[in-house]
């Protein structure tokens, strides 16, 4: 198979499976009697009364990925801290008018806005002074910009980015055909800006990396696939500089097949990891078995 026909193919399923988490969450998570707002809450997360405890202090704010929304991308993690006694939020950002259920699409830098906006309201809903955050793909790198350019850093502990595509992706080179297509890159950076924003390269991009990765303050920690098929190389996720720790979770298990999306939304190392992360105090072992 040509190699840009395999790479529409692993976006198509990329986008496909979080498409069909999408259609299905409401019916299968979603109290009907309920207003729709409250569906998280009763799974644990978005609960303005939590308290945060001694041993986690700090909310965990999950920052959703390219199409991706608030409930979607956290059916696994967020339960999964939640119990562990962390307070949990998630928003839903990037919206295009007209366009439901899929986010992440609009100008990153407005994202990044809506971030800021976001955690100032949970760290005044819990009275913590710093937030941790959690993202998944552009959710991993989005909040980058709000760190270094929106005083983030005097807000937040820790960045965890799942699969992050902090210095951009080139989608297996599909990117490089798009001046061969007069009229794509236009209707790219008109109609879903974000995209445009996180092809290598980009305007966004180079300023956002211009100067260095990080931010002094800040605890990093990047979690990749070697199987990434959205960012690529998969290596272009990690970053340099001080209290940055990068993890390919094939290194903590050999057996592990998750891709771009699984690595997110389902994979066990990877959410051990997250946990590590929030906690490196107590962290244990990631092994397959995690």
């Amino acid at each position: 198979m040509l190699p840009w026909r395999r790479a529409l193919r692993a976006l198509a399923a990329a986008l496909l499976i979080t498409g069909a988490a999408t259609t299905l969450a409401p019916a299968a998570t979603a109290d009907t009697t309920a207003p729709a707002a409250t569906a998280s809450v009763s799974r644990g997360w978005n609960d303005y009364d939590c308290e945060p405890s001694a041993a986690h202090p700090r909310p965990v704010v999950l920052v959703h990925g390219t199409f991706g929304n608030s409930v979607d991308n956290w059916l696994v993690l967020a339960p999964y801290l939640v119990a562990r006694g962390y307070c949990v939020y998630s928003l839903d950002y990037g919206q295009l008018e007209g366009v439901p259920f899929f986010h992440g699409l609009g100008p990153i830098e407005k994202s990044a806005e809506q971030l800021d906006g976001f955690v100032d309201k949970v760290l005044a809903s819990t009275g913590a002074k710093e937030a941790d955050l959690v993202g998944h793909s552009q959710g991993g790198m989005m909040p980058r910009h709000y760190l270094k350019f929106l005083g983030g850093a005097d807000k937040v502990n820790a960045l965890i980015g799942l699969a992050p595509d902090n210095h951009g992706t080139t989608l297996l080179g599909l990117t490089r055909l798009l001046p061969y297509f007069p009229g794509v890159e236009d209707l790219l950076t008109t109609k879903t800006p974000a995209l445009a924003d996180q092809v290598a390269g980009s305007p966004f991009l180079t300023k956002l990396n211009a100067g260095g990765d990080t931010v002094p303050g800040v605890r990093y920690t990047v979690i990749a696939t070697k199987y990434d098929e959205v960012v690529t190389p998969y290596r272009s996720q990690f970053l340099d500089g001080p209290g940055v720790r990068n993890v390919t979770v094939q290194d903590l298990c050999r057996a592990d097949v998750s891709e771009h999306v699984a690595v997110g939304v389902l994979d066990r190392v990877a959410h051990h990891e997250v946990a590590n992360a929030l906690d490196p105090a107590h962290a244990t072992p990631s092994t397959c078995l995690s």
